[in-house]
């Protein structure tokens, strides 16, 4: 049946109203976003195949690579993640959450300069984040330039009052600048840091503690598994730096082939054990 001019009319009314709201659910942007909500849920393959279509709908759009970048990074997928992100800075070099993000898969690979160039190039369009951006900070020590290391952490200090990493890593920067005596002596003040074994960790550093009790406080009592783990990879890291600081590589590496295996977590800081394992591995093969 023919149907009339008036339920003519009425269906493209309705279509009209419908097809917004489809050409919605085929966006870029409704892709991204459920990709985004996937990752969440640790979908992470359906979040990839999200992402991918977000990237075929608007492939000028820089935000679909960086959308899949970030899931790319969530999966350790850290060669794949640089190549995102790159190609999300080349199609919109103003977003500057990828040059951090680059930056942190960069140091990952190893590729320490790279990142350094990309957290400068990060703060270059975000300067307020400068006081605590101690991924910063990390790479300036393992490219050498101490002094700008030590200057960095000195910043975080108004940031990370209670946090004896930041105050760990001063002293690892001055070391090379002054001295351990005098680096020591210049240590910055803390509050309290309520993680096990993080006081055992700053008072070693300061010269009020040895090794031992570091491992000591990391294991005692009964915790959970998982808080166990991390408790001791901090321990060994810990240790590791500050063997490493005092001159012996031997036990330096012994303790960070700990914190990068067997203790080894997922925070960034696991990176920095490998990281920081593969290069006394190199230095003791000369």
């Amino acid at each position: 049946m023919i149907p009339s001019r008036a339920s003519r009319f009425a269906l493209a009314l309705l279509l009209a109203g419908l097809l917004p709201a489809l050409a919605r659910c085929e966006s870029a942007a409704d892709y991204r976003q459920q990709a985004l909500a996937a990752l969440m849920k640790k979908e992470t393959t359906k979040a990839l195949a999200l992402a991918g279509k977000a990237i075929a709908a608007d492939p000028k759009d820089a935000r679909g690579y960086l959308v899949r970048g970030t899931i790319h990074e969530a999966s350790h997928k850290h060669t794949e993640a640089v190549a995102d992100f790159s190609k999300c800075l080349e199609l919109d070099p103003r977003i500057a959450i990828a040059y951090n993000r680059r930056g942190a898969e960069q140091f990952k690979l190893g590729h320490v300069k790279e990142s350094l160039a990309d957290f400068d190039r990060f703060l270059e369009l975000e300067p307020k984040a400068a006081p605590s951006h101690w991924m910063r900070g990390i790479s300036l020590y393992y490219v050498g330039r101490f002094d700008d290391g030590r200057k960095q952490f000195k910043a975080g200090d108004q940031v990370f009052a209670n946090d004896v990493e930041n105050a760990v890593w001063h002293f690892l920067c001055n070391v090379h600048v002054v001295g351990i005596d005098k680096a020591r002596a210049a240590i910055l003040k803390i509050g309290k840091d309520t993680r096990v074994p993080m006081m055992e960790v700053y008072d070693l550093y300061r010269g009020k503690a040895k090794p031992a009790d570091v491992l000591t406080a990391a294991e005692a009592g009964e915790v959970p598994a998982e808080l166990r783990k991390e408790q001791l990879f901090y321990a060994h890291l810990y240790l590791g730096l500050y063997y490493d600081a005092t001159g012996d590589k031997q036990k330096a590496l012994k303790h960070m082939a700990l914190a990068e295996g067997k203790y080894r977590i997922g925070h960034y800081m696991g990176d920095v054990a490998h990281v920081h394992a593969e290069l006394l591995r190199k230095e003791l093969k000369k």
